[in-house]
């Protein structure tokens, strides 16, 4: 009986000394080690990979995309696009968000829908079932055309690249293609009493190539060039 107990007695504090062991290692110095490693080697994505406007305030971080929409309005309603600024990827369908109020995403995630959805013969016909992937891809083709021709620049509906009219797989996408980015130029120097050619500019300046030269396509992260925006409409 002694022996039996005192056996126990052993396993119990060898567990228990394995548990304080293991506790320390994987919980305390492994993740110390880890963050004190990127704070050293990648100090900026380690904290967020945060972007800061021209007075040093954080606007927000290059992985999260956000909208810039009009304050006020039925809640329920999807927010009017403010124009002023380049405008991202469609991030509607997923819920509201009450903790970032500037993204409407609640969750990441995509609609799950195919890409046929709502087509007819392969196409989408200009009356689409309500509530349909090719519905609202019309609807959206139509926004951006109305939203982005001005007294003297018309977009025609067959250069709206498919990024603007659609959202990411995560619903969370920064970027949008360069090609969607020239289509709003017009609009954007409109809007805000500035030169195309300077907005055309700006824009070339924050595309970012390939990652390796090969990885992905070019891109343009809209919360960067809306911040060089910003700072340039305040020169």
């Amino acid at each position: 009986m002694n022996t039996s107990v005192a056996a126990t007695a052993r396993l119990l504090g060898a567990g228990l000394r394995a548990l304080l062991v293991l506790t320390v290692i994987c919980g305390v110095l492994y993740p110390l080690a880890l963050t004190g490693a990127a704070q050293i080697l990648f100090p900026g994505k380690a904290d967020g990979s945060e972007i800061e406007d021209q007075g040093g305030r954080v606007v927000g971080s290059s992985f999260i995309g956000q909208t810039y929409t009009l304050p006020g309005g039925d809640p329920e309603q999807t927010a009017r696009p403010d124009l002023r600024w380049f405008q991202p990827r469609p991030s509607d369908g997923l819920g509201a968000n009450s903790v970032n109020t500037q993204y409407t995403l609640l969750l990441s995630g995509a609609t799950n829908r195919s890409a046929d959805n709502g087509a007819v013969d392969g196409a989408c016909p200009k009356d689409a079932e309500e509530s349909t992937l090719c519905a609202q891809v019309t609807a959206a083709r139509r926004a951006v055309v109305a939203d982005n021709s001005t007294a003297t620049y018309r977009v025609r509906p067959e250069a709206v690249p498919a990024d603007a009219v659609t959202s990411s797989g995560s619903g969370l996408d920064p970027h949008i293609s360069p090609a969607y980015a020239e289509l709003q130029v017009h609009r954007v120097a409109e809007r805000n009493k500035l030169g195309v050619e300077r907005v055309e500019q700006l824009v070339r300046e924050h595309t970012e190539g390939r990652t390796l030269g090969f990885i992905g396509e070019p891109r343009v992260n809209v919360l960067e060039l809306n911040t060089a925006l910003k700072s340039l409409i305040r020169s």
